[in-house]
């Protein structure tokens, strides 16, 4: 089924492998967060490459471009972005087609 909306893949690369976990942890609140203070996201999971533990995948899906941009004045995403822990690979926007 079709579901229309504003999706992401962005793929991390943990700066420091020495906090791996620690990233992680972050990423998690940062999802958890989004989840329960954005009513334009209804997807935002993390994902951990098995065979390389410092490449990380975000899958999102937000009800709009400007829902989007709104994650990004969010004050727990600016605290996460603060901390420096990853940097961005890659992120591409994406249509759903089944």
């Amino acid at each position: 089924m079709f579901h229309s909306g504003f999706y992401i893949t962005a793929e991390l690369r943990i700066l420091d492998e020495n906090k791996i976990l620690e990233t992680r942890e972050a990423l998690q609140t940062l999802c958890t967060m989004t989840l329960q203070h954005e009513s334009g996201c209804s997807m935002f999971q993390l994902h951990q490459c098995q065979q390389e533990p410092t490449r990380l995948l975000l899958w999102e899906r937000f009800d709009s471009e400007q829902a989007y941009q709104a994650h990004f004045k969010q004050v727990y995403t600016q605290e996460y972005l603060a901390r420096n822990l990853t940097e961005v690979v890659q992120h591409f926007v994406s249509d759903c087609v089944l």
